[in-house]
């Protein structure tokens, strides 16, 4: 199994009316639109490395994936070791015919099993990084929806690598948004001493 993290995030994109606070879309207004227009954006890789919610998910993917490797490699090892054993078995003629097929078909079986068990880790590893990343989207639109009722901006970007090809520093409201987040993050493992003193 590959010990690779996979980050899926999607663009974040607020869009509030410029005007009266409706929807203003197909309206036509004798206002110049330029001088109405605020724009800013957020840093996505600065908010992945920075943002508690991305660092701790982070750490504590990466310790079950090493946990399924070493789990994955140390039975197949030990498969390894009884397929070798068996070939040298074989050839010492220490079985009878049936005593080999049904050997055999112990190794064939748990290598099947192994392959279930790869399968099944890697499903839950995927499963866990997508619920990762709907509730990173969510917290992030959550919080910018919060954010931008008093800052009235037109549009907040996701700058991702160099998905944007310019931009002034100015319009980057990364360490805010962060700051934010940050204050308003609940990790979720402080909840757990208090059940266990609860059942206690």
């Amino acid at each position: 199994m590959k010990k690779t993290f996979f980050l899926a995030m999607a663009a974040v994109l607020v869009m509030t009316s410029c005007n009266n606070g409706g929807n203003t879309a197909g309206q036509k207004s004798d206002a110049p639109q330029s001088s109405e227009l605020k724009i800013a954006y957020v840093d996505i890789e600065e908010l992945d490395s920075t943002y508690k919610f991305c660092t701790d998910f982070k750490a504590e993917f990466e310790k079950k994936t090493k946990n399924a490797d070493n789990t994955l490699n140390q039975k197949g090892q030990a498969l390894q070791n009884q397929a070798a054993q068996f070939q040298q078995n074989l050839q010492n003629n220490k079985y009878t015919q049936q005593q080999a097929q049904t050997v055999n078909a112990n190794l064939q079986k748990q290598q099947a099993d192994l392959q279930q068990l790869q399968q099944r880790l890697a499903a839950e590893l995927q499963a866990e990084s997508e619920k990762y990343s709907k509730a990173l989207r969510d917290s992030i639109q959550h919080f910018l929806a919060q954010y931008n009722k008093d800052k009235k901006y037109s549009m907040i970007l996701s700058k991702a690598g160099d998905n944007v090809l310019y931009s002034d520093k100015s319009l980057d409201i990364t360490k805010e948004v962060v700051a934010g987040l940050n204050k308003a993050y609940k990790p979720a493992k402080a909840a757990e001493p208090a059940k266990a003193e609860e059942k206690k």
